[in-house]
C-alpha cells in the first residue's frame, strides 16, 4: 500500500517554485494565475446596466431625490412665494448669486434635480420589468412537490386518524384549496403513500412590484405635469380683479410643452378679503382665518359666480386651481401736484416685513420734464402703530391704529431707460432726497392725513387701505394620475407587508396497525406574516373536522 502522508503535507511547507529539493533537483514552476481579462465593452456596458438597474441603485437614486428636495423646502422658491425670493436677494446679494448659480430659488425645474429625477425613473423601470417577467412565470408555475422528509420542516405536525389515505388526502387537497392554495403534484397516487401540497401568498411580490410600478407612474404623472403645466402667483388688491393673460402675471412658471394659448380665459375680482388673527393668549397675533370672497367668469360672455377660497380650500376652474397663499396690507396713497392735479391715486400693495404685518413699499411718480422731477415716495405701513428706541414698527397685524411713515425723493426714477425695475423698491442712484432744514424729510400720517413735500408743493394724502392677496394658480395635467398611481402603490404596499409566500404540504401514510398517520408541514418563502405555525394547526384542525376527528393529548 502506498504511504499517503505526503499527499496531506501542508503546502505551506512546500518547496518554493523554481528552487532546489533536498535532493538537489529543481522543482518545476507552477503557472500563477494573472488578472483576468479587461471586459470588452459590449461587456462593459451590460455589466453597468446591470448594476444601474438594481433596487440597490434605485433606492439611492430615491434617497437622492429626496436629499435634491430639501432646498424646495428650505429655501424660498420663485414660483410658490415670490415676495420671499425678494426679500432673501436684499439681505443676501451675494449668497443669491449662488443660489441662482445652483438653481435652488427654482430646485424643481433645475437641471441637476431633473437628472436624478430621470435616472431614478430609468432604474426603477429596468428593475421592475425584468422582476415582473420572473414573478409572472413563477405564479404560472406548478408548486414543487412534497420533501421526502417533511420533518425537517420548520413548521411540523403529525397525529393519526382511522380514515384511509385516500380519504385524507382527498380531505386535504379540499382543505388546501379552501384556502386559495395553488396545488402541487401529488408525490405519489398510491395509497400507502400520497402527499397533497400547495403554495399561497404570491400576492406578497405582487403588492411589491405594484408598488414599485404604481411609483413609476406617480414619478410620470409629476413629470408630464411639469412639462405640460404653470404656476403663476399675482397680487390682487381688495376691489380689483386678475384676468388670466400670461402679462397679468407677477410671477409665472411653466413646463417646457406649455402653450400660454392654453390659459382658461377666465376673470377673478376679489370682492372682500377677511383676515383673522389670534388677539390673546400664547399664540396671540397667529392668523386663526384668511377668507377671499371671488365673483369669477368662467369664459367670456358667461355669467359671473362667486366662491369664497380658504387656506387649503381653492377655487377649481376646470382643473385651474387658486390658491391663498400669503396676505398684506396696501394703503390707499394720492399724490397731488402743487395745482391739485392728481399725479397717482390708489392701493398699493405695500410687503409685510414681519409677522405683525409691519410693511414697506414705494409710490413712482413720474412727470415729464417741463412738470418738474420725478417723485418717488418709500413708505411703512403699520396696521398698529408703535414708536419706540428702535424706530416705528406694528404691534399687531390687525389695522387698530393705522399709520404710514414716508419719506420723499425727487429726481430720476429711471423708468425711461428700459431697464426692469422692482415695484416694490426705488432705484436711488439719480434720486434726491427731500429735506427739511438740513435734515431728511420724513412724516407719519394717520388715516385722511395729508403732508406736503418741502419746497415742491406736491401732497401726499393717506386715504386708508385695503386689504391684498397673493393668488397661485396652478394646473397640473398629472395630477389626477399621480393619486390615482398613490392609492394602488399604497394598496400594493400593504400586500407586500401582510401577505407571506408559503408552503403547506400534507402525507398521509398507512400503518400496520391499521390507522393512517398524517403529517403536516409548512415552509415560509418570505419573511414577516403571521406565525406559520399557527396555520398549521388550523390546517390540522380543519383536516380533523373534515375527517370527523378528534384530537388527542397524546398527538404532537
Amino acid at each position: 500500500m502506498s504511504d499517503d502522508r505526503t499527499s496531506g503535507r501542508d503546502e505551506s511547507s512546500a518547496v518554493p517554485e523554481g528552487r532546489a529539493d533536498d535532493a538537489g533537483q529543481e522543482r518545476p514552476e507552477t503557472s500563477v494565475p494573472g488578472p483576468p481579462p479587461a471586459l470588452r465593452p459590449g461587456e462593459f456596458l451590460r455589466w453597468a446596466w446591470r448594476q444601474f438597474t438594481s433596487m440597490r441603485v434605485a433606492l439611492i437614486l430615491l434617497f437622492l431625490l429626496a436629499v435634491a428636495a430639501i432646498p424646495g423646502s428650505v429655501v424660498p422658491q420663485a414660483d410658490v412665494d415670490p415676495v420671499a425670493v425678494r426679500d432673501f436677494r436684499e439681505r443676501n446679494p451675494e449668497l443669491s448669486e449662488w443660489y441662482d448659480r445652483l438653481g435652488l430659488f427654482d430646485v424643481f425645474s433645475a437641471p441637476w434635480f431633473a437628472a436624478i429625477y430621470l435616472a431614478l425613473l430609468v432604474s426603477l423601470v429596468g428593475c421592475i420589468l425584468p422582476r415582473s417577467r420572473q414573478h409572472w412565470k413563477a405564479m404560472r408555475m406548478r408548486p414543487p412537490r412534497a420533501p421526502r422528509r417533511l420533518s425537517r420542516m420548520p413548521a411540523y405536525r403529525t397525529f393519526e386518524v382511522d380514515a384511509d389515505p385516500d380519504v385524507v388526502t382527498e380531505a386535504a387537497h379540499d382543505e388546501l384549496r379552501s384556502r386559495r392554495f395553488r396545488m402541487a403534484e401529488r408525490t405519489n397516487g398510491t395509497a400507502e403513500d400520497d402527499a397533497v401540497g400547495g403554495e399561497a401568498g404570491h400576492l406578497h411580490e405582487t403588492g411589491n412590484l405594484v408598488f414599485h410600478l404604481s411609483l413609476v407612474v406617480v414619478l410620470l404623472a409629476v413629470a408630464v405635469g411639469g412639462l405640460f403645466g404653470y404656476r403663476g402667483t399675482v397680487i390682487v388688491p381688495e376691489g380689483s380683479g386678475f384676468a388670466n393673460t400670461v402679462v397679468q402675471y407677477d410671477n409665472l412658471t411653466s413646463g417646457a410643452l406649455f402653450d400660454p394659448a392654453d390659459l382658461p380665459p377666465f376673470t377673478v375680482e376679489v370682492e372682500e378679503f377677511a383676515m383673522e388673527f389670534v388677539d390673546s393668549g400664547q399664540h396671540i397675533g397667529q392668523p386663526s382665518n384668511y377668507d377671499a370672497t371671488v365673483s369669477f367668469v368662467p369664459e367670456p360672455g358667461a355669467e359671473p359666480e362667486r366662491h369664497n377660497i380658504r387656506v387649503n380650500e381653492p377655487l377649481n376652474l376646470d382643473g385651474t386651481l387658486i390658491h391663498i397663499l400669503n396676505p398684506g396690507y396696501a394703503p390707499k396713497i394720492t399724490v397731488r401736484s402743487a395745482e391739485g392735479e392728481v399725479l397717482a391715486e390708489g392701493p398699493v400693495p405695500f410687503l409685510p416685513q414681519d409677522e405683525s404685518f409691519t410693511s414697506t413699499g414705494v409710490v413712482k411718480v413720474p412727470r415729464p420734464d417741463e412738470d418738474g422731477p420725478d417723485l418717488g415716495i418709500e413708505g411703512v405701513f403699520l396696521p398698529t402703530g408703535y414708536l419706540d428706541d428702535a424706530g416705528p414698527r406694528s404691534i399687531f397685524p390687525e389695522p387698530r391704529m393705522p399709520q404710514l411713515y414716508l419719506t420723499a425723493f425727487h429726481g430720476d426714477l429711471g423708468l425711461d431707460d428700459g431697464t426692469p425695475q422692482s415695484i416694490y423698491r426705488l432705484e436711488q442712484d439719480q434720486l434726491e432726497q427731500f429735506d427739511v432744514d438740513g435734515e431728511p424729510f420724513a412724516e407719519v400720517l394717520g388715516v385722511d392725513e395729508t403732508v406736503e413735500l418741502p419746497g415742491d408743493g406736491s401732497t401726499v394724502t393717506f386715504d386708508g387701505y385695503v386689504t391684498w392677496v397673493n393668488l397661485q394658480i396652478s394646473r397640473d395635467s398629472g395630477r389626477e394620475i399621480a393619486l390615482a398611481g398613490a392609492v394602488v402603490a399604497v394598496a400594493g404596499l400593504l400586500g407586500s407587508l401582510y401577505v407571506r409566500r408559503r408552503r403547506l404540504w400534507v402525507r398521509a401514510r398507512a400503518t400496520d396497525g391499521g390507522r393512517t398517520v398524517v403529517e403536516v408541514a409548512g415552509l415560509n418563502r418570505s419573511e414577516g406574516g403571521a406565525n406559520l405555525d399557527d396555520e398549521v394547526e388550523s390546517v390540522v384542525d380543519g383536516l380533523r373536522f373534515r375527517l370527523g376527528e378528534h384530537r388527542s393529548d397524546e398527538e404532537h
